[in-house]
């Protein structure tokens, strides 16, 4: 082994004669990392990258594969511009640079100087898991010492399917800013898992809300470092947080110390504890798919343009925000997989969603999901099937959704089925379904789960022309995200001069849709009680008055706050809603249209309207949706019909029982029947 390892380091010390005469040419140098010499002798594939703490000391490894040089900076502050000790590096094998320290105490501060033949560079390096204020310097800190206490024993609740889960994505600081969140600590990772808050007028806010309302995961928006907020000052500061800049850290201005690195790691775990403890998974937004900065990246600045896609070496930008990363190279791979696995292993973490997935390679995403399914066999994992440019990677080796099916175990955001009920993101006036605009067959496309069906004419369809998920639990549904005008807002935009109340039952409807369709729902934060922007569409760094959850909105919606409580409800008790495969969806549900003559009759465009059939459970029920300006009347197959959702209360108690041939289906309302036993699936 020994003798090996020399033999390694020789080969090295005889290459670093080549790397000097290429480092200066980016072009040259990414041919170099893709070169066969660097493939089969500078990929390094340990699982010791960063720093180890021990109880002797610490052990650091750091991937720098074409610097000459690397120095450890130790500093006894973190303002310190002067280091305490300098500690060279030692070369070991496959690129990587190596020290130990023994009897080294908490609390040091360390940047690591990376000298490429006379350009110094510093960094904590990409693997640094805790840091100083704003990210600038690596700190020594033992994460067992973080714990809040029962952390490490405490057990997450279980997702036996992602079809059964009900997420609600949220901003850390929006859910307990506003002034009347009732909420100590606003803004905070600690006010966001505070019980017993309430509003002004009673009613409950903060995750006291979020379990009244039933929802199952949380996803949050970034809380690893991010780039662009003075983390030293609280006041006067927003942002989404899409800028990276300390992948495996949590970010500070949320913490309610900044500049101590071990309350934002110990606060972030308090806030995953209280939402595990109270029945909720933790889904985390990441960002692999680019950095905050180019050129001063950590990623770049330990091995330049390795960790990044280039051509003619600049940067390519698929992300639209100045970068892109290379996820099919071999150490950035390695890097995404290392890093997730970090936040499930070590903060209990049960999903991610990925940031423009479709920049990321196929064959990545497949790994990392095979890593993380060692460690968690229920983790649930989807992205953004796009980019938000042109990458030089081949679109058929990335995961856009159009290659969704290559991983059936990870789900995309379904757009045409956002875009087919509420309308066009990218144009504010253009409406959808609820609007009276049509859009019949996105819509149950959405209902079927993006899977194969045939009742839906895909030709129709708004985005795509096939069914590209191949399970429904690849399907993530939604009308509204952070991204774009709220829900609320896109419809006061279309329907201009329309009614408050035309406005509520619209969306009433959009996300009865939502939640009654096959796959899996996703809430926008607020939408249930009409959050609004006020017609900002990008609010990435808006002020608090603008993102800030409006909790007295709550109050004044009260009524809809409780219908979506009940298609929650309704949603959970019964798994025809739920189901599983594309073959359960297409045996057990039969879309109804003017076409055909029974047992349903429509009298309009504009309806959607199916049967399905429990295939748990010995019922039938009967699902309706009007997204016009009129009532419609359909004609029922005949039985005895409970009524569990109409245009004013949803829920499993019968609102009312009917056995008439015909009933009356609201303007911009949804119906939900159910009656016992198992009608046959017939369109004759």
């Amino acid at each position: 082994m020994e003798n090996n390892t020399q033999n390694e380091l020789d080969v090295l010390q005889r290459e670093q004669i080549q790397i000097p005469q290429i480092l200066p040419d980016f072009r040259k140098l990414t041919e170099f990392y893709d070169s066969d010499y660097f493939m089969a002798n500078l990929i390094y594939d340990g699982d010791d990258l960063g720093l180890t703490y021990g109880v002797e000391g610490i052990r650091l490894k750091f991937w720098a594969p074409v610097a000459s040089k690397v120095n450890l900076l130790l500093y006894q502050n973190a303002e310190d511009l002067t280091p305490l000790f300098i500690y060279p590096m030692e070369k070991d094998v496959k690129g990587t640079y190596s020290l130990s320290i023994s009897a080294l105490a908490d609390g040091l501060y360390y940047l690591l100087e990376v000298d490429h033949q006379g350009e110094k560079t510093y960094t904590p390096g990409p693997y640094v898991t805790s840091v100083s204020l704003n990210g600038e310097k690596g700190c020594i800190l033992d994460l067992r010492t973080t714990d809040p206490e029962g952390f490490r024993y405490h057990e997450a609740p279980e997702l036996e399917n992602p079809v059964d889960a009900v997420v609600y994505e949220v901003h850390v600081r929006d859910m307990t800013i506003h002034h009347d969140s009732g909420a100590a600590a606003k803004g905070k990772y600690l006010g966001f898992v505070e019980e017993g808050t309430k509003n002004e007028k009673g009613h409950a806010t903060g995750i006291d809300h979020l379990k009244e309302l039933g929802i199952t995961h949380v996803q949050l928006l970034p809380v690893f470092d991010y780039n662009c907020l003075d983390e030293s000052k609280d006041e006067g500061q927003y942002n989404w947080g899409y800028d990276p800049l300390n992948y495996n850290v949590p970010e500070g201005s949320y913490s309610s110390d900044a500049a101590n690195p071990k309350a934002r790691i110990t606060e972030l775990k308090s806030l995953i504890m209280g939402l595990h403890k109270n029945g909720m998974g933790v889904i985390m937004d990441v960002v692999y798919n680019h950095t905050s900065d180019s050129l001063l990246s950590n990623f770049h600045k330990s091995v330049p343009l390795y960790y990044h896609r280039s051509a003619d070496g600049s940067f390519t930008d698929a992300s639209a925000c100045g970068n892109e990363t290379a996820s099919e190279r071999p150490m950035m791979r390695k890097f995404m997989i290392d890093s997730l696995t970090h936040w499930v292993k070590e903060y209990k973490i049960d999903g991610f969603r990925f940031d423009l997935m479709g920049i990321h390679d196929t064959q990545t995403m497949l790994e990392i999901e095979k890593a993380l399914r060692k460690i968690k066999p229920d983790i649930i994992l989807y992205g953004e099937g796009w980019t938000g440019g042109e990458s030089p990677l081949a679109e058929e080796k990335r995961l856009v959704k159009k290659n969704i099916s290559q991983t059936p175990g990870i789900g995309a955001f379904n757009d045409d089925f956002r875009d087919g009920v509420k309308g066009h993101v990218f144009f504010n006036h253009r409406g959808g379904f609820v609007s009276g605009a049509g859009q019949e067959e996105s819509v149950k496309f959405g209902i079927a789960g993006a899977v194969k069906h045939k009742d839906i004419n895909y030709d129709d369809i708004m985005y795509t022309d096939f069914p590209w998920a191949e399970n429904p639990g690849q399907s993530i549904n939604y009308v509204s995200a952070h991204d774009n005008l709220t829900l609320h807002d896109k419809l006061v935009e279309v329907n201009k001069g329309k009614s408050a109340e035309t406005i509520k039952d619209m969306a009433k409807l959009a996300n009865a849709i939502v939640l009654t369709s096959q796959g899996v729902p996703f809430i926008h934060a607020g939408a249930e009680f009409l959050r609004t922007k006020y017609g900002d569409h990008n609010s990435y760094r808006s002020p608090d008055s603008i993102n800030a959850l409006h909790w007295d909105l709550k109050s004044r919606n009260i009524d809809m706050v409780n219908y979506y409580k009940g298609l929650i409800s309704l949603r959970k008790k019964y798994k025809a809603f739920r189901m599983r495969t594309q073959e359960e969806i297409e045996e057990n549900i039969l879309f109804y249209t003017r076409e055909r003559k029974a047992p349903l009759k429509l009298k309009s465009a504009n309806v959607v309207s199916y049967i399905l059939k429990d295939p748990y459970d010995n019922q039938t029920f009967l699902v309706a949706f009007n997204g016009s300006d009129s009532d419609q009347e359909i004609t029922l197959p005949k039985a005895s019909w409970d009524v569990l959702v109409d245009k004013f209360q949803a829920g499993t108690a019968c609102l009312w029982r009917t056995e008439q041939k015909k009933v009356s289906l609201k303007a911009h309302s949804a119906l939900v029947m159910m009656t016992e036993g198992l009608l046959p699936l017939s369109s004759d």
